[in-house]
């Protein structure tokens, strides 16, 4: 059913670009409806469509969804018949575990850390080695919120002593040894069950970046929120390898400069509507906290094996390493 369902939705892309045909469309794929309050990545799509347009690139947003799902979406880039993709990390990761490694709990301090981080380092250019001969290139980490903290349903939390006995929502196994690590228990619940879950007793709380209880209604169910800065919530802006390789100079040096401008508007975007949601939950009354230094560097000192769980010594090394010498 699944081989059916990606076969229908790489045949309507291919449709698609029948239909553009000499025209050469730029086809960027949204993850997100177009909302430029609430959607970061819809904010660096706009940004993007913006330049090639003032530029007169001849381009079109597809709407989430259209041509199929995440793992279609990054089926069709890898063929050279998507050129643009906003895509799940953890989709990426699948292809190049490194990914995994920009979102490692407590490695990057904020997301002007990250971003010189990526500036001065080679990380990108590494995990593109692997990514390219797949079919796909990274052009951009777009931040879908602020760095994500700690609600929870029944007291502040201060160190990861505070999360003794409460249980916290995982997304993954990767979360759920993480979660061990820090003292507490994970259970795997999927977003639409949350509140649910939230509410029963299931789960007591969850990681996430300030806006997330707006967006799902969870606002007057989480009572807690502290400002533990765990890491930083990215989706991947990737491109078709085949598509960009063929680009002219001239082109490429444009598209580039798109990509940097999105970049940019998405790093805006990201911190107003960060201090907008920590405004917004005060009000919902919500409590917030913020950890002590001591507090952080025990929460850091306790993630650290969970980079192993994933990466090689050599890659945690790398990624430890370009993170400390942009501090």
């Amino acid at each position: 059913m699944l081989r059916t369902m990606r076969i229908g939705a790489i045949a309507a892309l291919a449709a698609v670009s029948l239909a553009l045909g000499a025209r050469a469309e730029v086809k960027i794929a949204l993850d997100s409806p177009p909302d430029p309050q609430r959607s970061g990545t819809f904010v660096f799509a706009s940004a993007l469509s913006e330049h090639l347009k003032a530029n007169g690139v001849a381009h079109r947003l597809l709407p989430v969804n259209t041509i199929g799902g995440e793992a279609e979406r990054l089926d069709q880039t890898s063929q050279g018949l998507l050129e643009v993709n906003l895509a799940d990390l953890g989709r990426a990761g699948q292809l190049e575990k490194q990914m995994f490694g920009f979102s490692a709990p407590y490695l990057f301090d904020s997301m002007e850390h990250l971003d010189r981080t990526l500036a001065n380092s080679d990380l990108l250019k590494r995990v593109n080695e692997t990514l390219t001969k797949k079919g796909v290139r990274v052009v951009s980490l777009v931040l879908v919120g602020g760095a994500t903290g700690i609600f929870n349903t029944k007291k502040p939390i201060t160190s990861p002593a505070d999360l003794k006995d409460l249980r916290i929502r995982a997304l993954d196994e990767n979360q759920m040894k993480l979660f061990r690590a820090w003292g507490t228990n994970g259970v795997v619940i999927t977003m639409p069950e949350v509140a649910n879950a939230l509410q029963t007793g299931i789960a007591d709380g969850y990681i996430n970046p300030p806006f997330v209880p707006f967006l799902f209604g969870h606002q007057s169910i989480v009572k807690f929120y502290t400002d533990a800065n765990v890491s930083l919530p990215l989706r991947v802006a990737m491109v078709s390898e085949d598509w960009y390789k063929k680009l002219s100079e001239k082109d490429r040096k444009t598209f580039d400069e798109g990509i940097a401008k999105a970049t940019a508007a998405n790093r805006g975007w990201v911190k107003n509507s960060d201090k907008a949601a920590l405004g917004q939950l005060e009000k919902a009354g919500v409590k917030l906290t913020s950890l002590t230094a001591e507090g952080r560097a025990k929460f850091k000192e306790l993630s650290l094996p969970a980079y192993t769980a994933i990466l090689s010594a050599d890659q945690v090394k790398a990624f430890v390493d370009a993170a400390n010498k942009n501090r």
